[in-house]
């Protein structure tokens, strides 16, 4: 036990072996959620209170009647949870952080990344189950997808992916903040003006100038209406480009500064 305890782990760890060990604790963060399932009550209470509560408290002011508004609302409801869900990932690095765990990953022969790498994967099976609630309480409530079986898997991967490239600033405010509570509160008020200032709920044309400027590029506009032309049919091309590029912009600025705070707090 001791000569574990106390062995050194190796200078260079190839990349086959970094992503064994990135899987194994992406397994470990999985059986977590198996264990507390209760930290899934952002990613199955929250969407459908959303759905619901947008749908019927301005479904017939906003899109003439529920229908046509919940048909324009469920790809945007879509983008906003995934977003939210993204918070978790930080909070809980930061949970791991100041209770030492991470101090632990370090005395073991693992790569210094499968930690950050592993939480990120984990939480691919909280966005499935986001996308999964939303998707049947959207039918249920009378949504239906019109296009066909690979336009919805394309808009599902899209989506996976968009959460898994911008959950890196989430890991970044993780890594900085000093509590979990403040890495969490910091996020939401980072992601409800970015939500709530795109096309998710209202047409930007209804916007004044300034924040019209800004919802036309924001990466939420851009996703959503990739999502709509998807999942309801219309242009696809010119938004997916856009999302893909703020995707890419996100990893590009998020990845390397998550990675070096990491370094710096364990």
């Amino acid at each position: 036990m001791t000569a574990a305890l106390t062995m050194d782990p190796p200078r260079r760890i190839g990349f086959g072996q970094a992503t064994q060990h990135a899987f194994s604790l992406a397994w470990r963060g999985i059986l977590k959620i198996r264990k507390n399932p209760e930290q899934l009550a952002d990613v199955t209470i929250a969407p459908i209170v959303f759905l619901l509560m947008f749908t019927y408290l301005f479904g017939n002011a906003l899109g003439g009647s529920t229908a046509n508004y919940l048909q324009s609302l469920v790809p945007g409801v879509i983008v906003m949870n995934i977003l939210q869900a993204c918070l978790t990932v930080g909070t809980q690095l930061n949970t791991d952080v100041t209770k030492g765990v991470f101090d632990r990953f370090r005395a073991m022969p693992i790569a210094r990344s499968a930690p950050l790498v592993g939480a990120v994967l984990a939480d691919i099976v909280r966005y499935l189950v986001c996308l999964a609630v939303l998707m049947v309480v959207a039918t249920v409530m009378g949504y239906r997808v019109q296009t066909g079986p690979a336009q919805f898997v394309i808009a599902i991967l899209l989506v996976i992916a968009f959460g898994l490239c911008f959950c890196w600033a989430s890991v970044y405010v993780g890594m900085l903040m000093k509590s979990p509570g403040a890495a969490q509160g910091l996020m939401f008020v980072f992601v409800m003006p970015l939500t709530f200032g795109s096309n998710v709920f209202v047409s930007t044309s209804t916007m004044p100038g300034w924040l019209r400027a800004w919802a036309d590029i924001s990466p939420v506009s851009f996703l959503t209406n990739a999502l709509r032309g998807l999942l309801n049919g219309g242009p696809v091309a010119a938004p997916l480009a856009g999302a893909l590029i703020w995707m890419a912009g996100m990893v590009a600025v998020f990845f390397p500064l998550a990675t070096r705070a990491y370094r710096r707090r364990v």
